[in-house]
């Protein structure tokens, strides 16, 4: 006898011996008990669930000869004719095969015959969706209302292709993917009966491999017991079907736990010789971290799909959970920018060494290099900066309080090039009877007085030095942005300050000490001291600084960015695109021209109709015989279609047959898109005369200069 394949020879027989459908398998049970049969079954279903089992078991369980019930004898020649596919009141019919509507009406005209043997005449069409249209409307009626003894069963893989009329006169059943372990329990099943030496992790691979599909389960079975000689080893099952160790995806993420660079690469090596497909890798390396992240969150509910629960467990214990979540958000990444790479392998170590190297910083083991020195001090990392500190603004000159006392409001400033002399001193905007000695950022007219930093390296600590008598000073005019920076010891109490940063209250200075490498001048109480600007000092200072106390531009300066300017542009921009207004008639309308004016509204034309009467003018009426004059502008809009819908218009309106001719010339009275226009320009022109004489906008002219913007006045009737 020649050998049957696993997939026939371990196909159910009974309702028992199904695996998984239970919810579809309840309600034919209950159905076949209870005796509330329906006469047309629908089964959906990806390949290799059990449709056409289930319909032939169901099939068995209408005809056995012990009566109908959910549990068939199977010895009785009726279920033993059923089982092998030779039972003539069993039609299968195959609907990819035979789509057309004449073998559909074949088939329906032995319908009406009774069974010969068996109690119902059971029609089982497979891949019903495969027949065309004509073949559904042929079959709706004796669907919908067969005889007695018929029962139709129908299975298929894709039943959006079905029309809602075959839905609705069936009974639809929609069968489940099988899950990986009840695959599995299943082939363990199998091969103990067959007495095949087996791994459990071969059958979690090919209960993965099958996809949902029982039948797929089977044929992979088939196909390791015949590769491994007899066996159904790991190791072989892996290399027939060219998956990936699952093994060696944890020996990826161990070494990303323990942020071994080395090990990392030598994985990845080890994963090369298999020839992978990478991106396919870091699909399975996705699968684990989402079944860890399951793990953290509620251990029990991670599943053993796929025969690793424990490596699952034990991984959610030692990455934490940031972990987990970055290197799964960096491969869906990297899965996606793969395609880019310009070697797959290549790009595949990039990401993990990605992973590697923006580890959460918190986490064991991350890699803490130190940040880099950016040459920025203390002083100048203040975290609420004055946005106003660095403008060279002229404002009251301060003098500073000692070191100990630290102004809470100072903002880091601009600061000054190391070479270059302390911060200079500014002039007052009053005279003051005694000069007083000041330190300031922005450059003005030079003051007598000055304090002056002895010259010092850029990290070195400025040194103060108070001038014993006025010296007049010669300063460039800089911006204080553009000079060099330098470190100023805000938080060192024993260093003397050596600038003012922003406007401060104006304070008078203690006697400064003799030169000392670090003076600690005494403020006392702050009282303000306006400093006087000496003439000769002036004199020397460069134009470009009394550009500050200019006094502001005359209005007529800003004229060019005047809101009116925009305005103007906004209401000029749509006219530009908007239809240009028909040109005024020769004549004004009369006669048979007025007469057209009162009617053309009242014929309900619209769109090019309606654009080609509007420009029309009557120029002659003879009997039913009108003739129209065309505006040649309108020549492109003009055929003998909206001639047509023209010569209806007036035939409905007059309730009679009228011959229309259109004749394409510039019409010498007044059509009826000149008037529209006429009129809206007359409403125009009511309009702007209202506003000019309105008194409001005439008071408003004359207390405040208004102006009314042209092309801002729209007649009301316009918007309605």
């Amino acid at each position: 006898m020649s050998y049957q394949v696993l997939a026939r020879k371990w196909r159910p027989r009974s309702f028992r011996e199904m695996v998984g459908q239970t919810h579809v398998l309840k309600a034919l049970i209950n159905a076949l008990d209870n005796q509330r049969l329906h006469h047309a079954y629908l089964f959906t279903g990806t390949r290799g669930v059990g449709k056409t089992t289930i319909a032939r078991i169901l099939a068995k369980c209408l005809n056995c000869e012990t009566g109908v019930s959910s549990t068939p004898c199977g010895q009785c020649s009726v279920c033993r004719e059923i089982d092998e596919g030779r039972f003539v009141d069993l039609i299968e019919v195959d609907a990819a095969s035979r789509t057309k509507v004449e073998d559909t009406r074949e088939l329906l005209d032995n319908v009406q015959y009774s069974p010969t043997r068996g109690r119902y005449k059971v029609y089982l069409i497979d891949e019903v969706h495969m027949l065309s249209s004509h073949s559904f409307n042929a079959l709706l009626k004796t669907l919908e209302e067969p005889p007695p003894h018929v029962k139709f069963l129908l299975a298929t893989t894709d039943p959006q292709k079905l029309p809602v009329t075959i839905l609705s006169r069936c009974l639809q059943f929609s069968l489940k993917n099988m899950p990986p372990e009840r695959v599995v329990e299943h082939l363990t099943h199998v091969l103990d009966a067959e007495n095949v030496p087996f791994e459990d992790d071969a059958l979690w691979l090919l209960g993965r491999a099958a996809d949902g599909s029982m039948r797929d389960a089977m044929s992979l079975t088939d196909q390791a017991i015949a590769f491994g000689e007899g066996k159904v080893l790991a190791a072989d099952v892996r290399a027939m079907l060219g998956t990936l160790d699952h093994g060696q995806v944890y020996g990826v993420l161990h070494a990303l736990l323990e942020g071994d660079a080395r090990a990392l690469l030598e994985a990845v090596r080890h994963l090369a010789e298999q020839g992978p497909d990478w991106g396919g890798v870091l699909a399975e390396m996705l699968n684990v971290l989402h079944r860890v992240a399951i793990a953290q969150a509620l251990p029990e509910a991670v599943d053993n799909g796929q025969g690793d629960r424990d490596r699952v467990l034990a991984l959610a214990q030692a990455l934490p959970a940031e972990d987990v979540q970055f290197y799964y958000q960096m491969g869906l990444i990297g899965r996606r920018d793969l395609p880019l790479a310009p070697d797959p392998r290549g790009g595949f170590e990039m990401v993990l060494l990605r992973m590697l190297a923006f580890r959460p910083a918190d986490a064991d083991g991350a890699p803490r290099s130190p940040l880099k020195d950016l040459g920025i001090s203390k002083a100048t990392a203040d975290s609420n900066p004055n946005p106003v500190a660095g403008a060279a603004v002229a404002a009251p000159v301060a003098a500073i309080a000692p070191p100990p006392v630290t102004p809470a409001p100072v903002a880091p400033v601009a600061e000054v090039a190391p070479t270059v002399a302390a911060p200079q001193p500014q002039a007052a905007p009053a005279p003051a009877p005694a000069p007083a000695p000041v330190v300031e950022t922005a450059p003005v007219a030079a003051p007598a007085p000055v304090v002056e930093a002895a010259p010092a390296p850029v990290e070195a600590q400025p040194e103060v030095v108070v001038a014993a008598e006025p010296v007049a000073l010669a300063i460039e005019p800089q911006s204080p942005v553009a000079e060099a920076p330098v470190d100023l010891p805000w938080d060192e109490p024993s260093a003397p300050v050596a600038a003012a940063p922003a406007p401060l209250e104006p304070a008078a200075p203690a006697p400064a000490p003799a030169p000392a490498p670090a003076p600690a001048p005494v403020a006392a109480e702050p009282t303000p001291v306006p400093v006087a600007a000496p003439a000769p000092v002036a004199a020397e200072a460069p134009a470009d600084d009394d550009d500050r106390d200019e006094e502001p531009p005359p209005a007529e300066d800003y004229y060019e960015v005047d809101m009116e300017s925009y305005g103007y542009l906004e209401s000029e921009a749509p006219q530009e695109q908007a239809e240009p207004e028909p040109e005024p008639a020769a004549m004004p309308a009369t006669g048979l021209a007025a007469e057209w004016l009162d009617l053309f509204p009242r014929l309900g034309l619209a769109g090019l109709t309606a654009s080609i009467g509007a420009n029309c003018t009557l120029v002659a009426v003879d009997g039913d015989n009108w003739h129209l004059h065309l505006d040649p502008g309108q020549s492109a809009l003009f055929n003998a279609t909206q001639q047509r819908r023209l010569n209806d218009a007036l035939n409905q309106f007059h309730g009679r047959t009228l011959t229309l001719q259109v004749t394409q010339q510039k019409p010498e009275q007044e059509t009826p898109a000149q008037a529209a226009a006429r009129k809206r320009a007359e409403r125009q022109r009511q309009a702007e005369a209202s506003i000019a004489a309105d008194p409001y906008v005439l008071q408003m002219k004359q207390q405040f200069a208004a102006v009314v913007r042209d092309g801002t006045i729209e007649p009301l009737e316009a918007k309605a």
